[in-house]
């Protein structure tokens, strides 16, 4: 799709292609060991053992450090690299392959931890299709996404993501947006209902008309979002870093000077490889890795290796809500009966006509049956019909499921809403039940965010979804969060995390 696939990180490093110097240096500097126990005339092939090493690092490593050198960065690879020059003029070759092994490991460890925070950005542009059903007067033919232009009809079959904005022409089913929009349930959709492309198309046939060209689409312009907050990360500032400025001079002034005073090059040498940083080099990378291992057994999972480094200064903590905080999913949070239906009651019944039922919020209903050891019998007659809900017979009692807007249309009288998703059952076309769903929060996030203040010295915590503010509302409550915003767009969100 045009504007859509994911871009580099700003300064890109290929990890993999860092490892494999390491890697022959490794190797290299270990032959270059066995062979000084060899007997005389090894030392050819001594020499011989660190030089695809030194071939294979001297451009990649050496044009880094010089780019950020013309830049105007001044880094702890710096003085890594005058040492490593100086070496190679001096034909000290196992001295210049252990600074490739140190330069080129602490930039492939790096490098594969920082992949991380552009995997997301690969992973949204490979979930979106390239290619669509375009539905013509002879009959349908696939066309690259990048093609469709409003007005095109499109044909998005069960299990397909939709590859444009559109409205519904015909078919009745559901899409999973929760990607897009944050709201966690499967949004229903019937002739005359909004699409957005990358939603998840359920199990039915849906055909829609096109409202934008692929680059101008909601998915496309999410994707934007992600590549410009990615390119806005800000640079590190390691301490190593920050006295390299300083450090680097004073080191070679102070080889030089050696050199000068004992009349060898040698010690200019000595000097240079004992002034450079190389345990910081390697160490940080490690260290980097070591955390981002231990949050993932911890069921963290860590995008940018950079926070890590960061997280120490932050006073404000924004989370998501859908997937985050809750579990993404919806769940039976109230059931209100009827007299003289018990609550017990009107479950059992809600679940057994809801057990074959694939209906997205039937496994919530089944779910919480299962949860309070309710018997769920076995329903007959069952139909759904559309804009009307499900019916069928349930221990020898006519029910029906339905919406609560279809249910105040017969004129029925059940108590008000109090938000969330509300579905009505009724009993021989009385009301019997309210059935009230929500995204509920994850058991552990109140005193997860709770502790953040007293251990960490956050002062401000903060909700941001795109849900609606009912619903997140209901979940800053729950988990004891005063400040939120619901119905912020991804475009929002990063505007408000870049505001803070």
């Amino acid at each position: 799709m045009s504007g859509t696939s994911a871009p580099s990180p700003p300064e890109p490093r290929s990890g993999w292609s860092r490892l494999l110097i390491a890697g022959v240096a490794g190797a290299g500097i270990g032959l270059y060991i066995l062979f000084s126990f060899w007997p005389r005339g090894a030392a050819a092939w001594r020499d011989l053992a660190v030089l695809p090493a030194l071939a294979l690092g001297v451009f990649p490593l050496g044009f880094g450090v010089a780019k950020r050198l013309l830049a105007g960065e001044f880094r702890a690879d710096l003085l890594a690299l005058v040492s490593f020059a100086a070496a190679l003029v001096m034909s000290q070759w196992l001295v210049a392959a252990i600074l490739v092994l140190m330069l080129s490991g602490g930039e492939a460890l790096e490098g594969l931890a920082s992949r991380r925070a552009s995997r997301i950005l690969e992973a949204m542009a490979r979930r979106m299709p390239q290619t669509a059903h375009r539905v013509t007067s002879s009959g349908v033919e696939d066309v690259s996404v990048e093609d469709i232009l409003p007005g095109d009809v499109l044909s998005v079959h069960p299990h397909e993501i939709a590859p444009a904005d559109g409205v519904v022409l015909s078919g009745r089913g559901w899409m999973d947006e929760s990607f897009l929009t944050g709201e966690p349930f499967r949004m229903e959709k019937n002739v005359g209902s909004s699409t957005l492309s990358g939603a998840l198309n359920g199990e039915s046939l849906l055909t829609i008309k096109a409202l934008k060209p692929a680059k101008d689409s909601r998915y496309a312009a999410i994707m934007r979002v992600m590549e410009e907050s990615i390119q806005r990360r800000p640079r590190l500032r390691r301490l190593a870093d920050e006295v390299a400025a300083w450090y680097s001079p004073l080191a070679i002034a102070v080889a030089a000077a050696a050199w000068i005073a004992g009349g060898r090059s040698e010690r200019f040498l000595a000097v240079l490889v004992s002034a450079t940083p190389c345990p910081l080099i390697i160490a940080v990378p490690v260290s980097v890795i070591g955390a981002v291992s231990l949050a993932a057994s911890r069921s963290i999972v860590v995008r940018d290796p950079a926070a890590l480094e960061r997280i120490g200064g932050c006073r404000t903590a924004i989370f998501d809500k859908t997937g985050t905080l809750t579990y993404g999913r919806p769940a039976l949070t109230d059931l209100t009966a009827a007299p003289p239906m018990t609550r017990q009651e009107a479950l059992s019944l809600a679940a057994g006509l809801e057990r074959y039922s694939r209906h997205p919020l039937a496994r919530a209903i089944l779910d919480a049956a299962r949860a309070e050891n309710v018997e769920i019998p076995e329903a007959q007659e069952i139909h759904e019909r559309p804009g009307e809900g499900l019916m069928g017979v349930v221990e020898g009692r006519e029910i029906r499921i339905t919406g609560r807007r279809q249910a105040e249309a017969l004129g029925l009288d059940f108590p008000p809403s109090a938000g969330g998703l509300e579905c009505v059952m009724l009993q021989e076309g009385a009301f019997a039940a309210l059935l009230r769903f929500r995204d509920a929060p994850r058991p552990e996030s109140r005193s997860f965010l709770t502790h953040l203040p007293r251990l960490h010295r956050f002062e401000k915590l903060m909700i941001v979804s795109g849900d609606r503010e009912a619903e997140v509302r209901y979940l800053a409550d729950a988990v004891g969060v005063t400040e939120l915003k619901a119905g912020a767009s991804p475009e929002d969100k990063v505007a408000i995390v870049l505001d803070r």
